[in-house]
């Protein structure tokens, strides 16, 4: 497998406020604690062990076990999970949506850098131990964004009337989507493996967060990943003294407006409420709000007293679920966590929270953009040698990937810029001459200077037209390469499933993300394979 880099500062792929991060801009620093090198991680360990109790640990370690009771866990997944008991264990998250299949290709490189980062840090830091944590979002409530994944072009998608929490919704309509998705597939023994892996997964289990914690079990069970599920009463019972701060105090919404002053300069990703937090059951997922002095659930007509409310959460945790706000905090206080990995959007908003966390008095993780990579097949490199086409020129949005080898293929050249230039200095030379005469000519010399280099834009325009159509061939040859590695114009590990490529690749193909993913390397990886 050769690789090749581009940085993700110049891949054009990542929002200001990232690329501001990557090359840890001053004005950014209050938003985040500690920037993601090898020698931070040693500081957040001392941090984290002073506030991580025992009594946490243990919680912990028996939710997990009870999690993993019907689940065949590789020995070093269980070791790990046994780990947690001890004070000089930490863990390294990621957290994604319960998609079907996986989703798109990222969700697979998230937990690559989960389990690189933690054998990273367990040669730096041998005296403690590092466990790789996926942290399933089961009480999500988008069904619309999880319900389909891409094969090549194919939309394959479950429909189904989906309410409350998705992690409890029934699998038990899914045999439609598997017989869709055979027919999408290859043949060989990959091919099979993947129809075997989705039939045991989906059909053999009850709901969505059984059945995708079975599947990442399956996919990632030799590298000691733990998966967790929050949504879990003796978790949640950890929780209470937050949920009760927010449901009476309602800080979340200051804490976060207080970040607004530096990221109101870029974009704000989430928009904080005054109670951030769901009540729910198995088809019930609806806001608290606090109106005419009672916690009403939204859209029903369940309603409670401030001291009903404090009742029913003592009482029933886990009816309460905290929203895109909360959610970080909670992982926080329930893991001995050092650092969150995901991708630009979700550090977008975690960036919202630093003063949420000083308030619950809650150390703030490391936070690590994710790895990022593209997947070209050995042909599709080829093709890319012949059209003389460097990854910077692939990375380019598409007008301008034309635009720039419509130039490099003429063999009429002509400097616009430089005429652009001339007729401006002429131009100047005549504006100097109305200071002699009339103030009249400066308005017809003005109107002259505006319609000349008018024109002569039109006609670099109508230049690079008659460009085009002469290279048509060779730039259409251009940019369906750049569909095949862009498809709908966005990064592949957007689009793509990861049994687009397992299909041909088989295992092979982990291993060798696994082997050149570095996920302390702010690179985006290219990766022929």
């Amino acid at each position: 497998m050769e690789i090749s880099k581009i940085t993700f500062q110049n891949s054009g792929y990542f929002s200001k406020l990232i690329v501001d991060y990557l090359n840890q801009d001053e004005k950014l620093h209050s938003l985040y604690n500690r920037f993601p090198t090898i020698e931070n991680f040693k500081l957040q360990v001392e941090e984290k062990q002073r506030y991580f109790s025992n009594d946490k640990r243990i919680v912990l370690h028996q939710a997990l076990k009870q999690q993993y009771r019907f689940i065949n866990a590789s020995k070093s997944t269980l070791n790990n999970i046994e780990k947690l008991k001890e004070a000089n264990t930490f863990t390294i998250t990621t957290g994604h949506q319960l998609n079907l299949f996986t989703g798109p290709l990222y969700f697979i490189y998230k937990i690559i850098s989960v389990v690189n980062l933690t054998k990273q840090l367990k040669l730096q830091y041998p005296e403690y131990n590092f466990v790789p944590v996926y942290w399933m979002a089961t009480e999500d409530h988008d069904f619309e964004e999880i319900n389909h994944f891409y094969l090549d072009d194919k939309k394959i998608c479950w429909n189904n009337d989906a309410k409350g929490p998705v992690g409890r919704l029934s699998t038990q309509s899914l045999n439609n989507v598997l017989d869709v998705f055979k027919t999408q597939l290859n043949s060989g023994v990959n091919a099979d493996f993947l129809k075997q892996l989705f039939a045991q997964s989906y059909l053999q289990h009850n709901n969505l967060a059984d059945a995708t914690r079975y599947l990442v079990n399956e996919l990632f069970k030799d590298t000691g990943l733990v998966i967790i599920d929050g949504d879990n009463k003796a978790l949640k019972e950890l929780f209470v003294p937050s949920v009760q701060d927010e449901l009476l105090k309602q800080n979340a919404i200051i804490e976060v407006e207080k970040s607004y002053n530096i990221l109101n300069d870029y974009f704000i990703q989430v928009t904080p409420r005054e109670i951030n937090l769901f009540y729910i059951k198995d088809n019930l997922r609806e806001r608290i709000v606090f109106e005419d002095d009672l916690y009403k659930i939204n859209n029903t007509s369940i309603q409670f007293t401030k001291d009903e409310i404090v009742e029913e959460l003592h009482k029933h945790p886990e009816n309460f679920s905290p929203n895109v706000i909360l959610r970080p905090l909670y992982q926080e206080q329930i893991l001995p966590n050092l650092c969150y990995i995901g991708g630009g959007g979700e550090l977008a908003y975690w960036f919202e929270l630093k003063k949420v966390f000083e308030a619950h008095k809650t150390p703030f993780p490391i936070l690590l953009l994710r790895n990022s990579a593209i997947l070209v097949s050995n042909k599709q490199n080829e093709k890319r040698q012949k059209l003389q086409l460097s990854w910077q020129d692939l990375f380019l949005k598409q007008q301008s990937l034309i635009d720039k080898k419509a130039l490099e293929l003429s063999s009429n050249s002509f400097d616009f810029k430089k005429q652009k230039q001339f007729l401006i200095n002429q131009f100047e030379t005549l504006k100097e001459l109305t200071i002699k005469t009339h103030p009249s000519f400066i308005g017809a010399v003005n109107a002259q200077e505006k319609k000349q280099i008018k024109g002569l834009e039109n006609l670099e325009k109508r230049f690079f037209i008659a460009e085009k159509k002469l290279h048509k061939e060779q730039l259409d040859r251009i940019i369906n390469l750049q569909k095949e590695l862009f498809p709908s114009n966005s990064l592949q590990e957007r689009h793509c499933n990861f049994a687009q490529f397992y299909q041909d690749y088989g295992p092979n193909l982990y291993t060798k993300l696994f082997d050149k993913l570095n996920p302390l390397n702010q690179n985006f990886d290219i990766l022929i394979l």
